[in-house]
């Protein structure tokens, strides 16, 4: 198998990518330095590009300012709850009219800031909604820019191929045809150019690697903020109609002719309700708070991709300084060989 369709197979080029990679390759002249360092660098500028955007979308949101809305709502039925127990219910109020009065006034003002909360509840929705829009863009941005440092990697992989295996080939045996200093020179000058394009092409396949990371990176984010639409949701439309429904019942059992009968079942039923709710509140405030602080990437999976990243790095910095060291002991020892050949051709030529 060619070294083409090797990577056509490993990166799933489509004949298109082929044409684009062929087209990339004939740009690149490694004798070039400043070509070998402009190589792929627009594809790179992308990725980090992108990065800032997708940081700022993500910094710029207050996400806690969510959860302090919640507990605050939870506060607020909580302090209703706590001025309308039995135990004061009762003491405070000595007739029926008296206690409606102030459980309305009660109920109203829980009531507003209840409206209060559940208008910025509606307004960070709605926000969360357009963030999801826009990571959908930079998940769509982020596989582009992926698809062109893949060409530029495969295409910088063929290059360097025919650059070592042919054109390098080619000059060494010029220079060992010659004997020529300047040719000799010539060759290992082309070699560094090919050492010094293996490394760039070596960048490329790290920012390719990030690339990669990036996609499950900002869905996780996408699914973090959609979940907490989600909930914002849940509590507008659930939870707190519940709790005004059953307000207006307990209002209206606060009516009722039997003052006696009445109030129990004022007390009973607005602390039954409060309690279901605050168990609800409580619940989903939890789960919001930990979707909240919960980080992006888990600190194991960072910890893990960075030792890893170290030991690829330690074992290509092993591989480059192994291959340097053989390259230039076969050097020494052509060198050494080429030394005694001509003490030998001299010696047979005095002979004679």
């Amino acid at each position: 198998m060619t070294t083409e369709m090797a990577l056509a197979e490993n990166y799933q080029l489509t004949e298109e990518d082929k044409q684009a990679v062929v087209a990339i390759k004939e740009k690149v002249d490694l004798s070039d330095s400043l070509s070998v360092m402009a190589f792929g660098t627009e594809p790179q500028q992308k990725i980090a590009e992108f990065s800032d955007e997708a940081l700022e979308t993500v910094r710029t949101k207050d996400l806690g300012e969510v959860g302090d809305m919640i507990v605050n709502l939870v506060g607020e039925l909580k302090g209703f709850s706590d001025n309308t127990e039995t135990s004061g219910f009762l003491r405070f109020f000595k007739k029926q009219k008296s206690k409606i009065e102030v459980l309305k006034t009660r109920y109203d003002k829980t009531e507003d800031t209840v409206e209060k909360v559940v208008s910025s509840l509606e307004l960070h929705q709605v926000q969360l909604m357009k963030d999801v829009s826009t990571f959908d863009k930079l998940y769509d941005v982020n596989l582009e820019n992926l698809r062109s440092l893949t060409l530029y990697v495969a295409a910088g992989k063929e290059k360097l191929e025919e650059a070592r295996n042919v054109t390098l080939v080619e000059l060494k045996k010029a220079a060992e045809a010659s004997g020529l200093p300047e040719d000799a020179q010539k060759a290992n000058d082309y070699a560094a150019y090919c050492d010094r394009f293996e490394k760039r092409i070596y960048d490329l396949e790290t920012t390719r690697a990030v690339a990669i990371q990036m996609a499950p990176q900002v869905r996780l984010v996408q699914n973090n903020e959609a979940t907490l639409a989600e909930k914002i949701q849940s509590t507008i439309n659930n939870t707190i109609p519940l709790w005004k429904s059953q307000m207006v019942i307990a209002l209206g059992l606060a009516n009722a002719e039997n003052a006696l009968d009445a109030e129990r079942a004022v007390n009973n039923t607005t602390n039954e309700l409060l309690k279901k709710n605050a168990d609800m509140l409580k619940t989903g405030s939890i789960e919001i708070a930990k979707e909240n602080e919960r980080g992006i990437v888990d600190i194991e999976t960072l910890t893990y991709t960075n030792q890893q990243l170290i030991e690829t790095l330690d074992e290509v910095v092993a591989i480059q300084t192994e291959g340097k060291a053989k390259r230039k002991a076969a050097e020494a020892e052509m060198a050494r060989m080429e030394e005694e050949l001509k003490q030998k051709l001299l010696t047979l030529r005095n002979a004679k």
